[in-house]
């Protein structure tokens, strides 16, 4: 058994504290789209639980790291995190749908929001199932739930720049784009959010960013294009993570549709000599 050293003893509980903060909050969440009322008139009153949302992935993505450099993984540590991220990236994603301006039915967009937390919760699981089998901790099988969650989220955080648009004082283009977007933005929502629902239980790999950053050697382009998103995303984050949250849930499908057409394409086939 390998000595305990002194790190080990002052954070044996850092890791637990880190995955209740992700729970914490994802409950906040909840509750501060639930004092906005049945359904919220601007979306101004929803930024608040969707950045509570993105503190909960990066508390999320804090306490795994946290638990190896430790070396306090446990069965019950992986436990607690599903249990936590079903809170966070299922329920609390899933209660900011109902609060977004609706343009369906109510019981539609109900029905909506608990698939999303059904998938959410079949993705825990089998992720929990499949730990053991395959933890490579460099690829997901299916959408993970956090990145499903901050998808859903952004909206929240970008469409009160696209409302911002509306204001007289704006160009009459910038005033017709914005009142064509926000009606439109309440009947795309709920479909991203059945899309980001069946990702979630799919079979496509996805990789884990994370673990990919932190682990493997980058070439001197890449830091500067990571450098350069973080900048980004700090002075416009209304507008950036929508985007990259948007292409990271895009990219591995469009992937795996391009691998699967280039194999059924005619110029693979296999060529036989007569």
């Amino acid at each position: 058994m390998l000595p305990i050293s002194p790190k080990e003893k002052l954070f044996p509980a850092l890791p637990t504290l880190l995955t209740l903060g992700n729970a914490v909050c994802g409950f906040g969440s909840i509750t501060m789209a639930a004092k906005v009322g049945p359904v919220a008139t601007e979306y101004d009153t929803l930024v608040v639980p969707a950045f509570l949302i993105f503190l909960a992935m990066v508390f999320d993505a804090l306490d795994g790291h946290v638990a190896r450099w430790t070396r306090r993984t446990s069965e019950f540590g992986s436990q607690l995190d599903s249990l936590c991220d079903l809170v966070s990236f299922g329920v609390a994603p899933a209660f900011l749908l109902l609060k977004f301006p609706q343009a369906y039915h109510p019981r539609l967009l109900w029905m909506v929001a608990v698939l999303f937390v059904v998938c959410a919760a079949l993705r825990l699981a089998r992720f929990n199932v499949q730990l053991d089998e395959e933890d490579t901790h460099e690829s997901f099988m299916g959408l993970p739930s956090p990145a499903a969650a901050g998808a859903l989220a952004s909206f929240a955080i970008a469409m009160p720049r696209v409302s911002e648009l509306t204001d007289p004082s704006m160009s009459p283009l910038a005033r017709a784009v914005g009142t064509w977007v926000l009606p439109a933005a309440a009947k795309i929502i709920p479909l991203c959010a059945l899309v980001l629902a069946c990702l979630m239980v799919s079979r496509i790999r996805y990789p884990h960013v994370t673990n990919q950053i932190l682990r493997r050697r980058h070439r001197y382009q890449q830091l500067i294009l990571l450098i350069f998103a973080v900048v980004a995303s700090l002075a416009a984050p209304e507008l950036v993570i929508p985007l990259v949250l948007g292409w990271f849930v895009v990219a591995s499908p469009l992937r795996a549709a391009r691998a699967k057409l280039a194999v059924r394409s005619p110029l693979n086939w296999p060529r036989h000599s007569p």
